[in-house]
């Protein structure tokens, strides 16, 4: 069983919450997609994974703060993602997630299968995927449909403009904004009703800065198991990505990427992904495809 608690440790570490970093903007480079090829070593390296595929992923809806499930094909998805990370003999002594259990559930599955020693795990909703808001629940290809792609695209993919917010008499509102997890760390006033990646970004730097960054300049090897768009704002953030040119970044589900870095936490390469360049492709295209009307 992982220690999937929230230790003192972290929680003195998320008591420092602060502001985040501006940083020069420098032009996007496309990421890495196989796990053969050669890299710099860096002083520090970090490793990220998004979440399996979910049950929603699988229908194709708009997921969010909604607690999905991962499928048959997500758990093997992990379990490919653990047996990667062994095979390049990577190991943490930290783990970050969320509090949504495809990304629990994923860590969970990927320490498993890379037969790692038990390690603390952090969790946090900063690092929650992005809230969809009023989209929830609904189909990506009918609503692209019905409001057109690009408008989708927009809600999709887009820097700064949020999806319609979720009202209170929405399916899905009760079971998300009285979730038990939330209690006692999420005030009325910052609980979203929906957020554009600007708004996660907001939320989720501010832990990368003041508890996984400490972290890793003690030293500690971190892996991080998240969501598309909380991890899309850390590579923005780490790559000063445009906020144009990150509409064009799809992480595919349940393939690890690694970051190394130096000794002032900058990336020597763009991200790696540790799997066969083909399948990567393949997945980050079909990430892409999701939100086209069929």
């Amino acid at each position: 069983m992982l220690a999937l608690a929230r230790n003192s440790w972290c929680g003195q570490m998320l008591g420092r919450l602060a502001n985040i970093d501006a940083r020069t903007p420098r032009p996007y480079s496309k990421p890495s997609s196989g796990g053969n090829q050669p890299d710099k070593k860096g002083k520090y390296r970090i490793v990220m994974v998004r979440h399996g595929e979910s049950e929603w992923n699988q229908k194709n809806l708009f997921c969010g703060w909604f607690d999905a499930k991962l499928s048959e094909k997500g758990q093997q998805e992990a379990c490919a993602a653990g047996r990667a990370l062994k095979e390049a003999k990577m190991e943490f002594d930290v783990a970050h997630t969320s509090v949504l259990s495809r990304a629990q559930d994923t860590l969970t599955a990927v320490l498993k299968s890379s037969e790692h020693r038990r390690i603390p795990v952090c969790t946090t909703w900063r690092l929650n995927e992005r809230h969809y808001g009023g989209l929830t629940g609904l189909n990506k290809a009918e609503t692209a449909k019905k409001f057109g792609e690009e408008k989708v695209q927009i809600w999709r993919r887009s820097y700064d403009t949020p999806p319609p917010p979720m009202e209170p008499d929405h399916e899905y509102y009760a079971c998300i904004v009285e979730d038990s997890r939330y209690q006692g760390h999420l005030s009325a006033s910052e609980f979203p009703k929906s957020e554009s990646l600007k708004l996660t970004i907001e939320r989720t730097l501010p832990y990368w800065d003041e508890v996984i960054v400490p972290q890793i300049k003690e030293g500690l090897r971190i892996l991080v198991a998240a969501h598309g768009n909380s991890l899309r704002g850390v590579v923005k953030h780490l790559e000063c990505i445009s906020d144009q040119d990150i509409m064009g970044l799809n992480l595919p589900t349940g393939i690890p990427f690694v970051y190394e870095l130096d000794e002032h936490l900058k990336p020597l390469a763009t991200l790696r992904f540790l799997g066969d360049p083909e399948t990567v492709r393949k997945a980050m295209e079909s990430v892409a495809n999701q939100g086209k009307a069929k």
